[in-house]
């Protein structure tokens, strides 16, 4: 039973039984979240989300960010929390599963380790667990069921289950039926993008509480289906016509974990654009390129790549996040693709909106070919041809914040600083910070973050 497999390797997964570096990505990763949750948190979408959830609920665990309310029940703090952490696009990504793992792992196994008084060395392995669920179950409907289907708000209900699972130190028994209950409750769907609406936090929430629902009701002895994955009408089955069912359980072992090889954003857009942006943010460096310079851009794509963000007119800043066209003009004038690059003033900056009608789209056999043969690639090969008859061109496999150009822990702190420090001030900010670092030394969850969050 493929489920039951995975089932139990989640839930016996222990802070013992993990590496140095599954450790380190397990800070990386909270961190990275925790920094894009509380910048999250002053958006539009989250905000909306906040004042519905909250229509009367206990104070367990933490919301982070300046929001009216700032404690609630876990399952609702795992929902706004996760809606935060994936309203900006900024959050982190598992290549090969093409699913946004911290959204839907780290704010259920916080939420339920905060609840519970729980200690960091609890929340690391539940967020390691969540990790590898996440990884395999969306390996396993990877890329047929991603026209459709948004992986992270689909395989993401079970990775929440089972990081919050974990988190509440269910047995494997248990926590087959939590992902059972998970699995029945997967949805998610791309037609929002078409019109730049806020569905995408929507789907991350709801997963979120859909796990941490999924786990309590276990816990309390709910049954659900004992092979919700690999089943006749199971989740996989729903997802594709045939499934790759072998990705749920080849090659499980703490040895390797799908966390060890996760991915970290510096552009504050969609993972699929990112190959060209850093391409185009190095030829830009190189040449001291402006857009005045630029005759044509050409942007050679993978299918998934021209199906999902070759859209040359978005009329929303969230559209934007969604435009490789937008995202490279965006690259080419400002050097760089943050939060910034994402406003109404932006979108419709002439020069930029005059610069996308000189970029091309283009579905390439070789991208196709290369993320066909080793999905981790989500590669681009980027063309600018200049007004002067030069062109340039660079190809990128692995982008910066890849496993194989990774941020480093540096890096990812002046990235949570630079999120953090403007909704919580410098102090606060710092300490958060300083808990992550040492996250393994915190006995208690719920009393360490009560410590980082006092009014000065």
């Amino acid at each position: 039973m493929t489920t039951k497999a995975l089932a139990k390797f989640t839930a016996e997964l222990c802070y013992e039984k993990l590496s140095a570096h599954s450790i380190e990505m397990a800070k990386k990763c909270l961190l990275d979240w925790l920094g894009i949750a509380i910048r999250g948190s002053q958006e539009k979408p989250v905000r909306i989300i906040h004042d519905v959830i909250l229509q009367g609920d206990a104070p367990q665990a933490n919301i982070f960010g300046n929001l009216p309310a700032k404690k609630a029940g876990a399952l609702n703090v795992a929902f706004i929390n996760s809606a935060a952490s994936h309203s900006l696009d900024f959050d982190d990504l598992h290549n090969p599963s093409i699913i946004h793992p911290a959204c839907v792992v780290v704010s259920p196994a916080l939420a339920v380790c905060e609840a519970e008084h729980k200690s960091g060395k609890q929340l690391i392995a539940a967020i390691c667990a969540g990790y590898e669920a996440s990884g395999r179950v969306g390996e396993a409907v990877i890329p047929e069921s991603y026209f459709f289907w948004h992986t992270t708000g689909t395989a993401g209900t079970i990775a929440a289950g089972a990081a919050a699972a974990n988190a509440l130190g269910l047995d494997a028994q248990q926590t087959l039926m939590c992902y059972g209950s998970a699995g029945t409750q997967a949805a998610g769907l791309w037609e929002f993008l078409k019109e730049g609406a806020m569905s995408k936090p929507l789907h991350t929430g709801k997963a979120s509480y859909s796990g941490v629902l999924s786990a309590y009701l276990s816990q309390k002895g709910f049954t659900a289906a004992s092979e919700i994955l690999e089943g006749e009408n199971g989740f996989c089955r729903a997802m594709v016509k045939e499934p790759h069912l072998e990705k749920l359980t080849e090659s499980m072992s703490t040895d390797k974990l799908k966390i060890d090889i996760n991915s970290f954003k510096p552009y504050a857009c969609c993972k699929h654009a990112h190959a060209a942006l850093y391409a185009i943010q190095e030829l830009r460096k190189a040449h001291s390129l402006q857009p005045k310079d630029i005759a044509k851009i050409k942007l050679y794509v993978n299918d998934i790549t021209n199906y999902l963000i070759n859209n040359p007119q978005p009329q929303t800043p969230y559209g934007g996040k969604f435009s490789i066209q937008y995202c490279s003009a965006a690259m080419l004038k400002f050097g760089e693709v943050g939060i910034a690059q994402f406003t109404e003033e932006c979108i419709h900056n002439p020069e930029l909106t005059d610069l996308m009608q000189h970029i091309e789209v283009i579905r390439d056999e070789a991208m196709e070919q290369l993320h066909a043969a080793d999905a981790s690639k989500l590669a681009s090969r980027v063309e600018i041809q200049l007004h002067n008859g030069q062109t340039l061109t660079m190809q990128v496999d692995y982008p910066k914040g890849d496993p194989e150009n990774p941020l480093t822990w540096e890096e990812l702190c002046a990235k949570f600083m630079s999120l953090a420090v403007p909704v919580y001030g410098e102090a606060k900010a710092l300490r958060l910070q300083n808990w992550v670092a040492s996250l393994e030394q915190c006995n208690d969850v719920a009393q360490a973050l009560d410590a980082c969050l006092k009014e000065e």
